[in-house]
């Protein structure tokens, strides 16, 4: 599975940029450049917002698949609308064998896959720990890792709210780098540890330089 449908996935990127982000505070994105457009990459932004897969997508041309919650795909037309543009499910809170070897035969096959390191959205405020899945899926891989910061959709979209207001949404990619590039210590969890710390400072910085200033160490709360 390399991606489904490269016209229709356009279209549904079109929709959202323009006529959603576009009536809500308006879409930026800043150096698309970094997301490599061929070759397996993996895409770690942090996470505020349902919103946030789409607003990734929407900053760069390279068409991406993503991992959703499994209880997404439990509302039929939702469900098939982010299957018909990418996603697969994954089940939060436990070891999903099927999803991780989906992603790694994703990788090998030159895919760029969007995961969220933090596993579940933020408050906006403060950047959840970092689950161990992406160093684990790095280091098996050797794919490059490009750390993404977003911003703006906390606000379009706030977490546990049905409605929100009107901000730029912004999306900052950062330079990749692998995980055998960080993994300078004697042992493995101390490399992933490492790996861990390089991707979330690179995240945080993002986020920074582009208006959205986020603590660190809160843990997650579901």
């Amino acid at each position: 599975m390399r991606g489904k449908n490269p016209t229709w996935y356009a279209l549904v990127r079109w929709v959202i940029k323009n006529l959603y982000f576009g009536t809500h505070g308006g879409f930026r994105s800043v150096n698309q450049e970094n997301l490599p457009l061929t070759g397996g990459v993996l895409v770690a932004p942090n996470h505020l917002s349902h919103m946030d897969p789409p607003a990734v997508a929407c900053g760069t041309k390279r068409q991406l698949i993503f991992m959703a919650k499994e209880e997404l795909f439990h509302v039929k037309a939702f469900g098939a609308l982010i299957s018909s543009i990418g996603a697969y499910p994954v089940k939060r809170g436990e070891s999903d064998t099927e999803s991780i070897r989906k992603t790694i035969s994703l990788l090998e096959e030159g895919a760029a896959v969007l995961i969220f390191p933090e596993g579940t959205r933020g408050d906006g405020e403060t950047m959840l720990d970092l689950n161990r899945g992406v160093a684990m899926l790095a280091k098996r891989t050797n794919a490059p890792v490009v750390p993404v910061g977003i911003v703006g959709t906390n606000v379009v979209m706030p977490k546990g709210k049905k409605s929100g207001g009107k901000a730029e949404v912004i999306v900052a990619y950062g330079k990749p780098f692998r995980y055998s590039d960080v993994a300078t210590a004697p042992t493995e969890k101390e490399n992933r540890e490492l790996f861990t710390q390089a991707l979330q400072q690179s995240i945080l910085t993002l986020c920074a330089e582009n208006g959205l200033a986020l603590k660190t160490g809160q843990k997650h709360s579901d």
